[in-house]
């Protein structure tokens, strides 16, 4: 029997073509997410996209999912997906588009252009008279250096920044990427913090990481520090952030996440001029490129699995990081 793929992604005629010639054995289903059937999930060997987990919970015997996010939190509580079903993500698709959205946004803060697009809004002509700061020469601490982290430290240190990078854990002996000072377990990130201009988080969802960035720990960021949120609201303490850009501590803050998502409307981060949110559209398919790179990644792990090969970014359940120990690796499209 063939297997059949149900793939649930705004896919163009040329995509679906790409992807039916990759594996022709396959019988291939193409969905959108918002209208995808109950019987279309069912049926179906293997997912990719991320369709509604009420559906796919009732599938018992899919063999793999492939979510079209870095970061499948929502799919990894138990229950969801089959114990024995593979999990992959999309490491790998959304470090350009995310990145610029990270450069875009500090260049916004440090410059207070934001605050003057508030003034045009006023039709108002005044100059803000304190002095803004230089990105060239600006420490840039990287939390997180996936794909997303570490596209926006080569993107930051090609502007002069000085990059110090933090990882879960760092093999000892493990090269530095020439992009950085250093890279840094996470168990130093207290030690870096009170030096870091910036503070860029790109980290997922994890029981490890739910509220890092507390009262405390943003207390020991840098006087007049930016913070930039980029993975999952989950990991900052909104509340706390808002206290600590309303006193004077933060300069400000860029969140593409929140915890909760959204924010409730009389939440004191919304009336922060020095604080950005977007609704989490950093990574979405806007930027042409992460769509055809998510298709490429399907593509080579579908090649890999119809061949009896481990297919790559398998995801741990436990962790919720891509797993190093899963015979497959980590893959990169887009590196400057």
């Amino acid at each position: 029997m063939p297997k059949h793929v149900l793939v649930a992604l705004p896919l163009s005629d040329a995509q679906r073509s790409a992807l039916q010639a990759s594996v022709p054995e396959y019988e291939f289903i193409f969905a959108q997410t918002e209208t995808v059937t109950l019987a279309q999930v069912l049926e179906a060997d293997i997912i990719m996209g991320n369709v509604p987990v009420e559906l796919i919970c009732q599938n018992h015997h899919l063999e793999w999912f492939q979510s079209n996010f870095a970061g499948p939190d929502t799919y990894l509580v138990p229950g969801v997906l089959p114990e024995q079903c593979l999990v992959t993500n999309a490491t790998g698709a959304y470090g350009l588009a995310i990145s610029e959205w990270m450069l875009g946004l500090w260049l916004g803060l440090q410059k207070d252009l934001f605050l003057y697009r508030d003034r045009q809004t006023q039709h108002k002509w005044d100059a803000i008279t304190r002095q803004v700061r230089p990105v060239a020469g600006s420490r840039v601490l990287c939390v997180g250096m996936g794909d997303i982290g570490s596209n926006f430290a080569m993107r930051a240190h090609a502007l002069g920044a000085e990059v110090v990078g933090v990882r879960r854990s760092v093999r000892p002996g493990a090269p530095c990427p020439d992009y950085c000072l250093r890279v840094v377990p996470q168990s130093e990130l207290d030690a870096e913090l009170p030096q870091a201009d910036l503070v860029a988080l790109s980290l997922p969802g994890t029981p490890e990481t739910l509220h890092m960035f507390d009262a405390a720990r943003l207390a020991r960021c840098k006087q007049g520090a930016i913070l930039l949120n980029v993975g999952r609201g989950s990991t900052v303490d909104c509340l706390a952030l808002a206290d600590a850009v309303h006193s004077g501590h933060l300069f400000g803050a860029a969140l593409d996440v929140t915890d909760p998502e959204p924010l409730p409307s009389d939440h004191p981060l919304w009336s922060e001029p020095n604080v950005i949110i977007t609704p989490h559209i950093s990574g979405r398919f806007s930027l042409a490129k992460t769509l055809d790179n998510i298709v490429e990644i399907f593509i080579h792990n579908l090649k890999l699995y119809a061949a009896g090969q481990p297919v790559d970014n398998q995801v741990s359940r436990t962790t919720h990081y891509v797993s190093g120990g899963s015979g497959g690796q980590r893959l990169v499209c887009d590196m400057p």
